[in-house]
């Protein structure tokens, strides 16, 4: 009964909220690169963001986390919800009565996936080489792609990875201690590259370290890092909050 009341492919979308999805941007993050978690249906290659529903029962937060952990792996998580996605424009159903189609439905009108949907974003940062991308049986694949080599995405997804990278920018000084993406000691070098990658451009070094300083999220430890610089920076950790 309880597989039942949770099967997507129910026309009814028993067990679930209906006309509400969520859409999950994960952007990886390594060694100064920084990609984002497409997913690929299996014999239409339409390209989507990793997505799901709200059970009846469920948080709308531990929605999110559960899209996100099924398709990296990963429990713990720093998901923020960052937007809204409603516009009329937004809605078609042929692209999923193809999906549908493809794996042996023949879906009615009044299927509930083929009705309008508003959706929910979600954002991540983590660290790319600690995600296994899993698809489930409706995907070909699941895995990284360069923000500046995306493929053709379906509806409104492309604006919906652009609105996630955008509020990233602008919260990245409040959120930075939740991407847990540095070592525990790192140094000023260290922080400066991943606000470069994900900024996407240079940055000043004494202006930036005046204001990473200014934040008051670091704190400076007393030995220096043992590099073969002529200079040896100092490592610094986050301050908990």
């Amino acid at each position: 009964m309880q597989r039942k009341k949770n099967n997507e492919s129910d026309p009814a979308g028993e067990g679930f909220i209906h006309n509400l999805a969520i859409d999950a941007v994960i952007f990886g993050f390594h060694d100064n690169q920084l990609k984002v978690l497409l997913m690929q249906y299996s014999k239409t290659g339409y390209v989507v963001l990793p997505g799901g529903f709200v059970k009846q029962d469920e948080n709308l937060d531990d929605a999110a986390m559960r899209v996100a952990t099924q398709r990296t792996g990963l429990t713990n998580i720093f998901l923020e919800q960052f937007h809204v996605f409603g516009d009329v424009a937004r809605f078609d159903p042929e692209p999923f009565k193809a999906i549908m189609k493809a794996n042996g439905a023949n879906p009615e009108p009044q299927h509930w996936l083929l009705k309008r949907f508003i959706s929910i974003g979600y954002y991540a940062l983590v660290d790319f080489t600690k995600v296994t991308p899993t698809p489930d049986k409706l995907f070909d694949s699941c895995g990284w792609y360069d923000l500046d080599k995306l493929p053709a995405l379906i509806q409104d997804h492309a604006q919906i990875i652009r609105t996630a990278l955008t509020t990233l920018r602008n919260r990245l000084d409040d959120q930075l201690i939740g991407f847990n993406l540095l070592p525990a000691e790192f140094t000023m070098g260290n922080l400066q590259s991943l606000y470069e990658t994900i900024l996407g451009k240079p940055l000043l070094r004494p202006a930036f370290q005046r204001k990473m300083l200014a934040i008051g999220i670091l704190q400076r430890l007393n030995k220096k890092y043992s590099g073969g610089a002529h200079k040896a920076p100092y490592l610094y950790k986050f301050i908990s909050k």
